[in-house]
């Protein structure tokens, strides 16, 4: 039996079932569909789909939504993250538009840069005319996302990225500043090692048009950084990029430079490549010894191993929506194996977020994900054959002699597929210990985290007034509870964003990708904080940044609390 929350439910029911389809015959869906592709070496297919419905039905790993919708319909694409390449020619942006029609109607999410484009007002040498420049086009994607969506299985979603070198840089920065458009897109600035130096240094910065490589003018770096954080301190956007960071991590350079992530900005990735990623339920890793919990590796490390076969599968047996992302894919394998549910890993270990011990067993559960996944994937580089750019790739020079996939690792956001586990999203802290999530076209999904009631319940700390308290507010605050307990159970916003940075870098050191992880601000929150968290992600090594000011919108996905004055413990 599947052990799911009236929560998980609701998700399930509303969004991923299949007509007179159960939970447990949508994991044997799924389970049935990937193992498939074990026939191809040789496999008893049967068996491994067994393993991959146990892994899933058990909710210790789940793979990316598209996966989960997907599988086992005709021609089922399964991956959800491409990135396209805008080039500067009317044909060339509308073809890119065509792509992401046909890449939303198959349920992946898209990322761009639109740095090629040419600034507004230069000259257009076919029409005679001037350029409306990148964000013009933004506005068009935005409105034929907004169509598209309507009739796909999965809300389309978009990533933008700016180089911060570009003319138009400041038009882009401020494009969301009325919070009624772009809502199909997230918007990063592709932020430069040069960049950062001149901001620090407080020199001027050159910007670019890239038509023709000529500095079109200087002005202050400090004048473009004010205002990213600026922007980010009134609605979380752009995020930062860091560009030169991530190109410095780039397993297969020989291929070209990344340009742009994902929609969420934790993947990125070549120009028409796709990666399909999964996640590990942080809160199935725990065993008993004697009266206390500690994690289980050994669990851990099988666990890592099934996973990485499994998102290795779907690189195989996956119909991509287009022959450029087929080849772009295959060439390089990209998977992406995560975490989540790591805020209540802390709370039944009784670490706080906001200490030195939870960042070093982040640091320490990353890198032992990943050095297993890298063994997986060497291990089916040498029986199934490597990741055909792998000669030009980065692995030889470090001595290894196969690997099936160029990367293995990636921390996303996670989403709908943390309440369908049960648990926190991704490597952050939980928003509220009670929350109401507007979700799923305006449902509201309401939850208690039952592993701060059970935590609670162990220390004989769970009094009614206790629940009360917890469930009108979502905290711990101003109850009368130890110090340590407090700590503990502090949340998103209750955590100083020093914190929130040294996980992010953290979880980054040991992952091939990005990391997902949107650093909560209190609604106090200064500007001069904002730029202290960018600051500090970019000398940390992070390969990108986001900032979420509490309240900064009309409307957010979580809010503190129920109101509810029937809930009862």
């Amino acid at each position: 039996m599947i052990l799911l929350s009236p929560e998980a439910e609701t998700v399930l029911k509303t969004r991923y079932l299949l007509p007179n389809e159960t939970p447990s015959v949508l994991f044997q869906r799924v389970a049935s569909y990937v193992a498939k592709a074990e026939a191809d070496y040789g496999h008893d297919a049967a068996s491994y789909a067994q393993e991959y419905y146990e892994l899933m039905s058990s909710l210790t790993f789940l793979p990316n939504s598209p996966a989960l919708l997907n599988a086992g319909k005709p021609h089922a694409q399964l991956a959800a993250c491409f990135v396209l390449p805008v080039e500067d020619s009317l044909e060339d942006i509308f073809e890119t538009l065509k792509h992401t029609a046909l890449i939303h109607q198959s349920g992946g999410g898209t990322g761009f840069s639109f740095s090629r484009l040419r600034p507004e007002g230069d000259k257009v040498d076919a029409s005679g005319g001037t350029a409306g420049g990148p964000v013009s086009f933004l506005h068009i994607y935005d409105k034929a996302t907004q169509v598209v969506k309507q009739g796909a299985a999965r809300s389309g979603a978009n990533m933008a990225v700016m180089q911060v070198d570009h003319p138009d840089i400041f038009t882009f920065i401020t494009a969301k500043r009325r919070h009624d458009v772009l809502n199909n897109f997230n918007l990063s600035v592709g932020v430069t090692d040069d960049f950062m130096r001149a901001v620090q240094n407080k020199d001027d910065f050159a910007l670019v048009n890239p038509r023709n490589g000529k500095v079109v003018k200087m002005v202050p770096a400090k004048e473009i950084f004010d205002l990213l954080v600026q922007m980010a301190w009134e609605n979380g956007e752009p995020g930062l990029f860091f560009i030169d960071t991530v190109n410095k991590a780039n397993p297969t350079p020989g291929l070209g430079r990344f340009e742009s992530p994902n929609p969420c900005s934790e993947q990125p990735l070549l120009p028409f490549e796709s990666c399909v990623l999964g996640s590990i339920n942080l809160t199935k890793m725990l065993k008993k010894t004697g009266d206390e919990e500690i994690l289980d590796e050994d669990k851990l490390a099988r666990t890592v191993r099934t996973a990485i076969r499994f998102l290795d599968n779907i690189v195989d047996i996956n119909h991509y929506p287009l022959q450029q992302v087929t080849e772009a894919t295959k060439r390089t394998r990209k998977i992406g194996l995560g975490i989540m549910g790591l805020a209540e890993l802390f709370i039944s270990l009784d670490i706080p977020y906001a200490s030195e011990q939870a960042v070093q067993l982040t640091r320490s559960i990353m890198k032992f994900i990943t050095a297993e996944a890298r063994a997986m994937s060497a291990q089916l580089g040498q029986v199934r054959g490597n990741f055909p750019a792998f000669r030009d790739s980065v692995y030889i020079q470090q001595g290894y002699h196969y690997m099936r996939n160029a990367t293995v690792t990636t921390i996303a956001p996670t989403g709908t597929i943390s309440i369908i586990a049960g648990c926190s999203s991704g490597i952050e802290p939980l928003f509220g210990l009670a929350m109401t999530r507007n979700v799923l076209e305006g449902k509201i999904i309401t939850s208690v985290n039952q592993v701060v009631v059970e935590y609670l319940n162990r220390l004989g700390l769970l009094t009614d007034s206790v629940y009360e308290q917890i469930v009108a507010a979502g905290s711990v605050v101003g109850l009368p509870l130890p110090d340590r307990v407090k700590r503990v159970l502090a949340t998103a916003h209750e955590i100083e964003p020093y914190w929130h940075v040294a996980h992010l870098a953290a979880a980054q050191k040991y992952t091939d990708n990005g990391v997902s992880k949107t650093v909560n601000l209190p609604k106090n929150a200064t500007l001069a904080d904002v730029a202290e968290v960018f600051f500090t992600s970019y000398a940390k090594g992070c390969k990108g940044v986001t900032v979420y000011r509490d309240k900064s919108r009309d409307q957010q996905v979580l809010t503190h609390g129920i109101a509810c004055e029937e809930c009862q413990p």
